[in-house]
């Protein structure tokens, strides 16, 4: 398999370190637009299995002219750069995977009750083309969406009869030390789906929309995280899991805290979190880019960093003994254990693991298939399997 990873940020980088401990692959190449990023990553790795290249993401002509010697193309970039990330990789017949999907648009009149355009609508449009062609998209492949969803398709194939609720719950004690405000992922993509209207499924009603940080809950996350209050924010898992999993509600919550809600809100109020450019002394710049640029590299981070995450997926329902049951099924990623063994701080190395599990089960021929399709479109158990096989056994609670 020959692999063209496009984005060595964060993520990109993580995913190169993790791949780096397997043998799936013949070659990946890592491409940014900033060259010199692909090359410090390639040359740390040391390993002649990685290539360095440059590449314009916002181009689906630079892309397709990196990929023609490729079989898989994997989007570790911003989800503003799907569209020509996707595009590419369907003229050059290659194997997409992404970690987030096409952005969602407001619905012109009522935001706040009604999705417009919803994420991944552009994506899933494309479904019958990709399906006819042979190709495969496997999109939302992270860990949320990605593990999250493979959790729930686990939980619906092996532990319940019936499901009434698929709820996603994501909460850290992460701590980051000579900050007084550091997010520990891109706060570009943060933005974005903080302050969207959060969306949610219903199978009674259909898809709609709330205000944003709505109905919060308090969680009590596993290994010593604890109690967090977590809310309601816009996320991909809500589109996906209904597609395959049958259910009757699904939702996705965050552990933001008070502190990371108030600075969102300050930033929408000010209008700096908006992606139109501005004129500053003649120079057109979005707000939000400023923003992201004022703030330190997620991928910084790791050196400041303690605590741990936690990515998991609740299941509530009836189990396969007839009887009431609520599954918290988890993943815990430690910044100190993914600093030893990744160099990648815990948020982004946990998020890169699994793109790079699913990359090797379609290498071997465990998953296969054509389409535009997310993780609970596959088999759940050799995915948990082959991620407790690298190392990162998840973990399940039964809950009161």
């Amino acid at each position: 398999m020959r692999i063209l990873v496009v984005g060595t940020g964060g993520v990109g980088s993580a995913v190169a370190a993790v791949a780096q401990k397997r043998d799936f692959f013949e070659q990946m190449t890592l491409a940014d637009l900033d060259p010199a990023r692909p090359e410090a990553l390639v040359a740390r790795l040391d390993d002649p299995r990685f290539a360095a290249a440059q590449v314009d993401a916002s181009n689906e002509a630079s892309i397709a002219a990196l990929a023609t010697d490729a079989d898989v193309i994997l989007n570790a970039a911003d989800p503003r750069f799907n569209p020509p990330i996707f595009a590419a990789a369907f003229r050059t017949r290659c194997t997409y995977l992404d970690m987030a999907m096409t952005l969602s648009e407001l619905h012109p009149e009522e935001p706040y009750s009604k999705p417009g355009v919803m994420l991944g609508d552009l994506q899933f449009a494309e479904q019958e083309r990709w399906k006819e062609a042979g190709l495969l998209a496997l999109v939302g492949i992270g860990v949320e969406p990605g593990l999250s969803d493979v959790f729930a398709r686990y939980a619906a194939d092996h532990l319940f009869s019936e499901i009434d609720e698929v709820g996603v719950r994501d909460g850290a004690d992460l701590v980051i030390e000579g900050y007084d405000f550091a997010p520990t992922f891109s706060i570009w993509t943060t933005i974005e789906e903080c302050l969207n209207p959060p969306l949610i499924w219903e199978r009674e009603r259909g898809f709609f929309t709330t205000e944003p940080f709505s109905e919060p809950e308090v969680f009590d996350f596993p290994e010593g995280i604890g109690p967090l209050e977590c809310v309601n924010v816009e996320h991909e898992e809500v589109v996906l899991v209904p597609r395959e999993v049958e259910c009757k509600r699904v939702t996705f919550k965050y552990g933001l805290g008070d502190e990371f809600i108030d600075v969102l809100k300050t930033l929408h109020k000010l209008g700096l979190d908006s992606t139109k450019p501005v004129s500053v002394r003649g120079v057109d710049v979005a707000p939000r880019d400023v923003v992201a640029a004022a703030l330190p590299d997620p991928a910084t981070l790791g050196d400041r960093m303690r605590g741990k995450t936690c990515a998991g997926t609740v299941v509530n329902g009836t189990g396969k003994d007839g009887k009431p049951r609520r599954t918290y099924l988890y993943h815990v990623s430690d910044n100190e254990t993914t600093m030893r063994e990744y160099g990648s701080q815990a948020v982004v190395l946990q998020t890169a693991l699994n793109p790079v599990v699913a990359l090797e089960l379609l290498a071997n021929g465990t998953w296969s298939g054509a389409g535009v399709l997310g993780p609970e479109a596959f088999d759940a158990v050799p995915f948990l399997d082959l991620l407790a096989a690298y190392g990162e056994a998840h973990g399940q609670l039964e809950l009161d």
